[in-house]
C-alpha cells in the first residue's frame, strides 16, 4: 500500500510518500518514494500571542497545495495529516484545520504531546533499530521537545515540554550570536523543562540516546564537517556528547551571515539554530550526568515523527 504522511510543526511542514511492505520479520517497513520539507514558520509569534498569523497560514496552505499535487501524482491510497505544538497552542486553529481539510480532503489531527512522542519514538527506532536497550528518544522541534523512553517492548514513559528552537528564539534570542545573558535564559528554560520531564521520565535508566528533527541533524552535519546536507551521511551517525556540544557551540557563536554560508544549513533555520543548539547541547550534557556517564554518545536519526505517522497507517 502506498501511503502519505504530513507532519506540520511550528517551523516546518513535511511530506513523506512511501510504499508500506511487510518484511520477513513480520514488521512493517517503508520504502520512500517522495520526501519534502518546507520551512513555513506556522508557529511564528504563537508563544507570545496565542494566535496563528495570517501570513504563516498562507505559507502553510501554499505548501499543502503543493503536497496535495504530489499525493495525487504518486497515487497515495491513505493519507494522515498531523499537526503539533504551534497548532495545539493557537486560539484560531479552526482556520488552519478548515483550510487544510479543504485543500487535502483529509481532516488534520491536532495530536497531544503524548501521541507526538509515541510517533517520534516509532519513527526513530525504525532507523536505529528496535532493541532491548532502554532508549531515550529526544525530538527537538520548533515549539516543543518530546522525551520518550522505551525499548523493543514499547514506550515506557514520555513527556512533551514547551521548549524548541523557534519558541526559545522568540522568547530569549534577539541577536546572532546571542549574548551571554540570552544564552543563560535559554539554558534556564531548558533546565526547568528537563526538571519537569524528569518527574515522568526516569532519565537515569537510559542506555542509548537518539536525537531527531532539524536542530539535531543540522548540528550533526556541522560536527561531521559536511559541505552540503547529506541525509545518508547524517542518519544513524553516533558522535560523542563532547563533539556534539562543540559543534553546537560553534553554531551559537556564528553571525546570521556566517550560518547562511554553511552549505548544509537550510535558510529557514539560520535564525533559530542558535537557540536550538543551546537546547540540544544542554539536554545531552544533563542526560549524560543523570546516567553517571553511561550515556556518552548520541545518535542522530533522519527518521522521526514523519516516519512514525506513515507507519501508523498500517493499523
Amino acid at each position: 500500500m502506498r501511503v502519505g504522511a504530513i507532519d506540520c510543526g511550528t517551523n516546518s511542514i513535511r511530506l513523506l510518500i512511501a510504499d508500506m511492505e511487510e518484511g520477513a520479520d513480520g514488521a512493517v517497513h517503508l520504502s520512500e518514494v517522495v520526501r519534502r520539507m518546507k520551512i513555513v514558520r506556522l508557529g511564528k509569534g504563537v508563544d507570545a500571542t496565542g494566535w496563528l498569523a495570517k501570513e504563516s497560514l498562507e505559507r502553510t496552505f501554499e505548501a499543502a497545495r503543493e503536497y496535495a499535487g504530489l499525493l495525487k501524482e504518486h497515487g497515495a491510497q491513505k493519507v494522515r495529516f498531523v499537526a503539533t505544538s504551534a497548532t495545539r497552542d493557537a486560539g484560531n486553529r479552526h482556520i488552519f484545520t478548515n483550510g487544510i481539510q479543504e485543500i487535502l480532503g483529509v481532516e488534520p489531527e491536532i495530536i497531544s504531546g503524548t501521541e507526538e512522542a509515541a510517533l517520534s519514538f516509532a519513527g526513530a527506532l525504525s532507523s536505529v533499530g528496535n532493541t532491548e536497550q532502554m532508549t531515550l528518544v529526544i525530538d527537538l522541534g520548533g515549539g516543543s521537545t518530546e522525551f520518550v523512553l522505551g525499548n523493543k517492548d514499547g514506550v515506557v514513559a514520555s513527556q512533551s515540554v514547551n521548549i524548541g528552537c523557534v519558541r526559545m528564539t522568540e522568547r530569549h534570542v534577539s541577536s546572532n550570536p546571542p549574548s551571554v545573558d540570552q544564552i543563560a535564559r535559554v539554558i534556564a528554560d531548558t533546565d526547568r523543562a528537563i526538571g519537569g520531564a524528569s518527574a515522568e521520565v526516569d532519565f537515569s535508566v537510559a542506555e542509548r540516546l537518539v536525537g531527531v528533527a532539524g536542530t539535531v541533524t543540522t548540528v550533526t552535519a556541522h560536527a561531521l564537517g559536511l559541505d552540503s546536507y547529506d541525509p545518508q551521511a547524517i542518519d544513524r551517525t553516533e558522535l560523542s556528547i563532547k563533539d556534539i556540544s562543540k559543534a553546537a557551540a560553534d553554531l551559537v557563536a556564528m553571525t546570521t551571515e556566517e550560518r547562511a554560508e554553511l552549505g548544509f544549513m537550510h535558510e529557514g533555520r539560520v535564525d533559530v539554530i542558535g537557540a536550538g543548539s543551546i537546547v540540544w547541547a544542554r539536554i545531552i550534557e544533563r542526560i549524560s550526568k543523570m546516567t553517571e556517564g553511561r550515556v556518552s554518545t548520541a545518535i542522530a536519526s533522519e527518521k522521526d515523527i514523519l516516519d512514525g505517522i506513515a507507519l501508523s497507517l498500517a493499523r
